[in-house]
């Protein structure tokens, strides 16, 4: 298993995106923070809540085997990936399917919602409707 950390600023807020790779699947949780973290309080923020972090849906990605890399390839990876976007695109894409799945979802129990309260005001319509028609004075 592999993980990964980037934090970056999201204006107007600092943004944590974990990353963790495991037999060819991606999962990636985001957080957000308000001023600009720390070392020592990231470090803090991992050890005490890293457990409790709610990662999407696995996705499965073909990553780079962990054969070493020239160390100056390396840097200007690192530089590469900080400069331009802040967060890898793999992970960006799971956290938008994740977005995604989540508000299908709940436009699914919202319409279930609604459409069981509609239910419930035709119901008590009808039942109405059938005391005016006994003659029961309604108020």
């Amino acid at each position: 298993m592999n993980a990964k950390l980037t934090v970056y600023f999201d204006d107007p807020f600092w943004v944590e995106v974990f990353e963790r790779f495991d037999e060819g699947l991606l999962e990636t949780s985001r957080v957000v923070f308000g001023a600009e973290p720390k070392d020592y309080e990231v470090y803090a923020f991992i050890l005490e809540n890293y457990y409790k972090l709610r990662f999407s849906r696995p996705i499965r990605v073909d990553f780079e085997s962990g054969k070493r890399i020239n160390p100056k390839r390396l840097q200007r990876k690192v530089r590469k990936e900080t400069s331009d976007s802040g967060i890898g695109t793999k992970a960006q894409q799971a956290i938008k399917l994740e977005h995604e799945a989540r508000k299908q979802e709940q436009k699914k129990t919202s319409k279930e919602k609604r459409e069981e309260l509609e239910q419930l005001k035709f119901e008590k319509r009808q039942e109405k409707r059938r005391k005016r028609k006994r003659g029961i004075n309604i108020n």
